[in-house]
């Protein structure tokens, strides 16, 4: 069954019931600073400056079968890839499942790629459609020529946005059918092209079919048990796996989710309590300074009804234990849960701890809902258990190739197998525990150094906000282990103290050199460490030699 049927059930029952909520704290705050609006409601100020905007499920249908006829009318053939480069809101879902439910491919685009970037990546999916927002229009507006495989621009905003390149999707859809197309879709069709994170250089094509898409649907709603009542408040960007996939729980069970524009604390806060949020997915830095704020007393728990607030769980990166246990100390009625995916395997749920395993925080779980895995050596035998290996994932998530790029799809898919670059270990109870990525190993004087062991034990440093390891080039030991360190605010630490610290640790896993720097991430909380290898292998910065 495809996934849009999910979306037509919905609106057939629940067709009045709000679906999606988008909230814009940044026009809230603009609006209040006006002098105007002083004598206005908070209610008032919330509609006029547009805070606060919903569509039910009969809209969120409705609007997906126009934009799917307005497809269909603009001569788009079946699995025709359609690009999608927006920033979240309420119009974002609707182009998503317009465009599957006109037969084509969608392909959603990261909203922090460059005008190279983008040429890039709708060149090497083969694009012929693209939608994209206001925010984008310089950076498309420079590929003006440079993107012929593209016949259509579809711009989603404000008339007065509309660059004179683009058509007015919004307009046009508007006088669209709003009935379904008479289109038949199957399980086995192609259904979507995701982007690889590109820590690694420039992104990989993910291609995954309907199936794969219904499979993050229900291995999402067996995860976290999304019910009617449940409310999800999503803050990542949704041309992530990650946000969306966890938002298909919310399609399947048919409740409401809240697209947050913005990360700081106090919004994510405010929204979860104004909401009556009850499941929140964080990354890593946006949990820290949830608690960093309340700690420090910038933020007070007593001033937002949390009551409603279930469920916390995070993904997209390694989580150090020592955050988890300090979120339980603020928030013991939590529940929380560690998810484990890639964009490979259709996002999170591949592996999960499962809420009912908090004495495990630190292991990212076993294999998930419908998910099987094994740990590999070089040669792809499962290795004993206790053995660091690379952590290899079957199910029905799998993509079923890198788009244009057979190479690296047969490097990392073999058979049913999909082989993730994590390496990772099992304990003697069958919980898996990710060590590093294969490509960030450090090998010095022989020895495997697995960064992220490094960095969750540095973390547990009351002085530091977050950190890296990274392996540098040595004339004697091959490479040595650097921490670039960003420490929270208004505080000082010497790289003697990092040294006192690491006392802790076994001599050769101590590093060499300590940096203080800020933590680069991307979107989706991953640490940027190709972007530090080049900025510090050069010895550019200062570097404080480590006495080992």
């Amino acid at each position: 069954m495809p996934i849009t049927e999910f979306l037509a059930r919905n609106a057939a029952h629940y067709g009045d019931e709000v679906a999606l909520v988008e909230v814009n704290p940044e026009l809230r705050e603009k609006a209040l600073a006006q002098p105007d609006w002083k004598e206005l409601s908070l209610v008032e100020r919330d509609f006029h400056s547009g805070y606060r905007k919903t569509v039910t499920w009969r809209q969120f249908d409705e609007q997906a079968n126009q934009i799917a006829h307005l497809l269909l009318e603009g001569g788009l053939q079946r699995e025709e890839k359609v690009a999608v480069l927006m920033m979240n809101c309420l119009e974002w879902l609707p182009v998503y499942f317009g465009v599957i439910k006109a037969g084509g491919v969608v392909v959603p685009m990261n909203f922090r790629y460059s005008s190279e970037e983008i040429r890039y990546c709708l060149a090497l999916a083969d694009v012929s459609v693209l939608f994209f927002g206001a925010e984008f229009v310089e950076r498309i507006a420079a590929l003006q020529g440079e993107t012929p495989g593209v016949r259509q621009q579809i711009f989603i905003g404000e008339p007065w946005e509309r660059p004179p390149f683009a058509q007015p999707g919004l307009s046009l859809a508007a006088h669209c059918s709003a009935k379904p197309p008479q289109v038949t879709l199957h399980d086995e069709d192609n259904a979507a092209i995701y982007f690889s994170s590109g820590t690694t250089g420039f992104p990989k094509a993910i291609l995954h079919s309907h199936r794969a898409l219904v499979c993050a649907c229900e291995v999402e709603q067996n995860h976290h048990s999304q019910g009617r009542d449940d409310v999800f408040l999503c803050i990542p960007p949704l041309y992530h796996t990650g946000a969306k996939m966890h938002w298909f729980g919310s399609l399947l069970a048919g409740s409401r989710a809240v697209l947050l524009r913005g990360t700081r604390s106090r919004w994510i806060l405010e929204a979860a309590a104004n909401e009556g949020a009850t499941i929140v997915w964080l990354l890593v830095p946006w949990a820290q300074d949830i608690l960093d704020s309340l700690e420090s007393g910038e933020l007070r728990l007593e001033d937002y009804d949390l009551s409603a607030w279930r469920l916390m769980h995070i993904g997209a990166q390694p989580v150090p234990p020592s955050l988890i246990k300090r979120w339980k100390r603020i928030f013991p009625a939590h529940a929380y849960d560690t998810n484990y995916g890639l964009s490979e395997s259709i996002g999170p749920g591949c592996v999960h701890l499962g809420v009912e395993n908090i004495e495990k925080v630190g292991a990212i779980g076993k294999a998930g809902y419908l998910w099987h895995t094994k740990i590999v050596d070089e040669q792809g035998e499962p290795v004993v258990r206790g053995a660091v290996g690379e952590l290899a994932v079957e199910g029905p998530g799998v993509m079923r190739c890198y788009y244009n790029d057979p190479e690296a799809t047969a490097a990392v898919l073999h058979g049913a197998w999909l082989h993730t670059g994590d390496m990772a270990r099992e304990d003697e109870d069958g919980f898996i525990y990710l060590v590093d990525r294969k490509k960030d190993v450090i090998i010095t004087g022989g020895e495997n150094l697995y960064p992220v062991q490094i960095e969750d034990f540095l973390r547990a440093h009351p002085k530091i906000k977050d950190c890296a390891v990274i392996g540098l080039a040595d004339y004697r030991l091959g490479e040595i282990a650097a921490a670039i360190i960003e420490l929270k605010p208004g505080v000082d630490c010497t790289a003697d103290e990092i040294d006192e610290f690491c006392k802790g640790l076994p001599r050769y896993k101590r590093p060499h050199k300590v940096i203080f720097a800020p933590i680069p991430r991307n979107a989706t909380g991953k640490i940027e460490k190709p972007r530090l290898r080049t900025q510090y292998a050069g010895g550019s910065v200062v570097q404080t030699q480590m006495q080992n």
